[in-house]
């Protein structure tokens, strides 16, 4: 017997009320990919095409329109047999560490969605470099993690939420040229800025780096003036940046992106809210 996904039909009704795939990936923290890949799933299953495209726009189809009450309808006798479950409603303090680069492009939509369901849920949340959220002298001021984690590393207590590939990152409108390579790169202690160095000295091409920025949103804006180019997480990829495919750039490997669970005070509140982001990450 056929079942619909209930992850894709709330994709699908998001895009209708935030007014398209962009906008619907922000609300629900996801990429506009994995938007994409969701709304052609359930396309493929139901064998109807749910939008059409007008312009830049992606605007309901008939079935479309006719299947969004029906969709609504299954997402809240969902959310509402949930509700009722619930022995008491989520409530405390949580902190939670995050990495800049997904606090910019993750925490966005998984913040509204889940202070929408858990309202009574206080977040403090604190951006940083994956290597200082884990200092120790900082590790216990945090109820849950969320870091970047080296493959080869040891780590007992984190849980293994995605192994990523590391990607370089530049925009389409301003491709580099030249032999020497313009770095756009985080302070040190960055992860991505480590990873770049180390495999860009093992070739015989020139580099330099042209602009440092802790900040994912200013990394941004001097790659969008031409000022170099950088290395990301896929999954914390922005939107309006590119994958770059050039050959003469190293292959920079794989990192694992772990959370760290040490909430003490709140276990159940810090248990859902790293549940959902594990579901926007491996969704």
């Amino acid at each position: 017997m056929k079942q619909l996904s209930l992850d894709n039909l709330r994709t699908f009704v998001s895009v209708i009320e935030q007014g398209g795939y962009a906008k619907a990936g922000d609300f629900l923290g996801r990429s506009q990919p994995a938007i994409s890949l969701q709304i052609k799933k359930l396309e493929e299953q139901l064998d109807r095409k749910l939008f059409t495209k007008v312009g830049q726009r992606h605007m309901p189809s008939a079935d479309g329109n006719w299947l969004y009450p029906k969709a609504k309808e299954l997402l809240e006798l969902n959310d509402g047999i949930f509700r009722a479950l619930t022995p008491a409603p989520l409530s405390g303090r949580l902190r939670l560490g995050i990495p800049n680069e997904f606090a910019s492009t993750l925490l966005p939509g998984l913040i509204g969605e889940f202070s929408k369901r858990y309202p009574d849920v206080s977040l403090e949340v604190t951006s940083s470099l994956s290597r200082d959220l884990l200092h120790a002298s900082r590790r216990n001021q945090f109820d849950l993690i969320l870091a970047l984690v080296n493959p080869d590393a040891k780590s007992d207590d984190g849980e293994l939420v995605l192994e990523d590939d590391v990607v370089w990152v530049g925009d389409a409108n301003r491709p580099f040229v030249g032999e020497n390579i313009p770095l756009v790169l985080a302070p040190d202690g960055c992860m991505y800025r480590s990873r770049v160095i180390d495999e860009l000295k093992q070739q015989t091409r020139s580099w330099k780096i042209s602009y440092t920025n802790a900040d994912l949103s200013g990394l941004v804006a001097a790659i969008q003036q031409g000022l170099g180019i950088t290395a990301l997480a896929r999954s914390s990829m922005p939107e309006n940046l590119t994958v770059l495919k050039d050959n003469r750039l190293p292959h920079l490997g794989k990192v694992n992106i772990c959370l760290f669970n040490q909430s003490i005070q709140h276990p159940v509140v810090s248990r859902t809210l790293a549940d959902f982001i594990k579901s926007r990450l491996q969704g």
